[in-house]
């Protein structure tokens, strides 16, 4: 398109935008249009800027520092030496175990509960450095799991899984500092890769 962009700037297709964030299209022009996150327009294509969409990501999300003053929160007790712990929570066993055994095998300590009074059971009981959770479970409205567990540790991140899209809730879980999404149905390296991405690794 003759936009010539410095050599040292790294920028994202909308594809790989949405396989970033773990977001669905459409509320990727939400987020945009909402001015949420920085994009630029380049013929009838959008690129973001990587660096500019990593700062952005730590604004939205409180990260754990290893060795700083959120230490007690990075490395609780309970888990075993060098490893994060995960709590997952879903109403679906089925779920819940794909999500246990992928973790787990990638050195993960995982805790699961099957409802979000459970979990928050669980967060009051130990310190976790990553929740995830199904957006929509009986028993819990879809945001109020992410809210009390942000009070208890207002440092964790979490990850929205949703097996549906509502982009009404999308931009209200960023809002709260929600880590990343995962839409059902998902595949191992996804699960992966936005875990990592919420711990920093």
């Amino acid at each position: 398109m003759g936009v010539n962009f410095p050599n040292d700037e790294v920028f994202l297709t909308t594809e790989e935008i949405l396989d970033y964030l773990q977001v669905n299209l459409r509320t990727v022009y939400r987020l945009i249009k909402a001015g949420k996150i920085p994009a630029v327009r380049v013929g009838r294509q959008w690129r973001f800027r990587k660096r500019e969409i990593d700062a952005w990501l730590d604004t939205q999300r409180p990260r754990a520092n290893r060795g700083s003053t959120a230490s007690a929160v990075a490395d609780p007790p309970q888990a075993r030496e060098g490893r994060s712990r995960v709590l997952v929570v879903d109403d679906e066993s089925s779920i819940r175990e794909l999500l246990q055994k992928t973790l787990a095998l990638a050195e993960y300590d995982v805790d699961t509960a099957p409802d979000g009074r459970a979990a928050l059971e669980r967060l009051r009981l130990g310190n976790y450095d990553l929740l995830i959770a199904d957006l929509k479970m009986p028993g819990m409205d879809d945001l109020t799991l992410i809210r009390e567990a942000k009070r208890l540790q207002p440092e964790l991140p979490v990850i929205i899984i949703t097996g549906f899209s509502t982009e009404s809730s999308a931009i209200e879980a960023v809002n709260l500092g929600v880590a990343g999404y995962l839409t059902k149905p998902f595949r191992v390296p996804q699960v992966l890769a936005a875990a990592a991405r919420a711990l920093g690794e």
